[in-house]
């Protein structure tokens, strides 16, 4: 009772100072001159933050325009896909997709591109619905289920359905490509004819899979997300955050996945960033982030597929992957999946492999192709 009191009496205390003080007409003034401060700073903001909120996105390098043109696209419901397909050894008959992870794009492939269609008489890829160069509807319900219909559709539309097919995918496409492989092991309509499968550092096993901090804060803050994805910006996005020290940390960005060193140039930071920008891709990645659910969801049909079926099965491991680490991910794989042969690369490499060791990668996807 004394302690409400005390209370009470402070709070009447503090109302009769204020009073007081609003009687002295310095204490008025300064009081006023701090409303117009915040007025101007807002007047100053709005435009600015108006301005940013509608900045274009960046204009391609050389090498994004050579690997846009060098593309084409096709039409799945109503929406366009970007595709490339690139004709390559004489003597071969064999042809591979390759499926990108999150949040890139078909261009994670341009280092090995050039290998592979040494070894393969068709290499083809394309950018996910969400991704890259393809459409990126909003309050879109994005799911592994119509990846891998776009997938289906796009060896339809270039005459591929019933031919045996490689698949070499990577991070998100992994998933994509477990659910290809469902697809065939059930004899599902439409299924692709799977000749091997090669996975590299996904999201195979969800309680293995690590998401950054920045995914899930997107993925669960609802309302707020929006906010979060009109507000990301390349500093924030390839190597920095708003805030310092331990939260700098948590708050992790791309650069995160990349070994120490292995890092992208400055040039490839800004390719991958614009191509997240292109058909403000920013504005979609909370949508599409639902996938971490849905791996969690359908896991036993993924992981089932995985480890009863009778494809030639390899996996491709950076080791320093921090989403999927060793040797938790890597002991498990081998454990439920002991038929896969395993490649895995330096110790330094990290959750792109492809970029980070083009041709350690390459070689060892060749190998396993040649082993069967």
């Amino acid at each position: 009772m004394r302690v409400y009191l005390s209370i009470v009496h402070l709070q009447e205390r503090a109302r009769i100072e204020l009073r007081f003080s609003l009687k002295n007409p310095y204490v008025v003034v300064f009081v006023l001159k701090m409303k117009e401060w915040w007025i101007q700073v807002a007047l100053l903001a709005a435009p600015l933050i108006a301005v940013y909120l509608h900045l274009p996105p960046p204009s391609l390098s050389p090498s994004l325009y050579s690997w846009r043109m060098a593309g084409a696209f096709f039409t799945y419901k109503d929406h366009r896909i970007f595709y490339r397909d690139s004709l390559g050894a004489v003597g071969s008959s064999d042809i591979v997709i390759l499926l990108h992870g999150f949040p890139t794009s078909s261009y994670d492939w341009h280092k090995i591109w050039e290998g592979l269609t040494l070894r393969f008489n068709r290499v083809i890829a394309l950018d996910f619905l969400g991704f890259g160069f393809s459409d990126k509807p909003r309050l879109h319900r994005y799911s592994f289920f119509e990846q891998a219909d776009i997938v289906q559709g796009l060896l339809v539309e270039l005459g591929l359905s019933q031919q045996k097919i490689n698949i070499l995918a990577h991070d998100y496409g992994d998933t994509v490509a477990l659910e290809l492989l469902y697809r065939f092991e059930h004899g599902k309509p439409g299924h692709l004819m799977i000749n091997s499968l090669c996975l590299s550092n996904g999201g195979i096993f969800p309680e293995t899979n690590h998401p950054r901090f920045i995914q899930k804060l997107l993925k669960d803050s609802g309302c707020f997300s929006p906010i979060f994805t009109r507000l990301m910006n390349y500093y924030f996005f390839s190597k920095g955050s708003c805030l310092k020290g331990y939260m700098l940390g948590a708050f992790s960005r791309i650069s995160a996945v990349f070994g120490p060193h292995t890092q992208p140039t400055n040039a490839e930071y800004w390719d991958i960033w614009t191509m997240v920008r292109v058909n403000d891709g920013n504005l979609v990645m909370d949508s599409i982030l639902q996938f971490i659910n849905q791996r969690w969801k359908y896991r036993d049909r993924w992981v089932k597929a995985l480890t009863s079926t009778s494809v030639p099965l390899h996996l491709i491991y950076g080791p320093l992957d921090c989403v999927n680490p060793h040797p938790e991910f890597l002991d498990l794989y081998q454990k439920l999946v002991p038929k896969s042969t395993v490649s895995v690369l330096d110790d330094h490499i990290n959750h792109y492999p492809q970029l980070e060791d083009p041709l350690g990668f390459e070689q060892a996807y060749i190998n396993f192709i040649n082993s069967f």
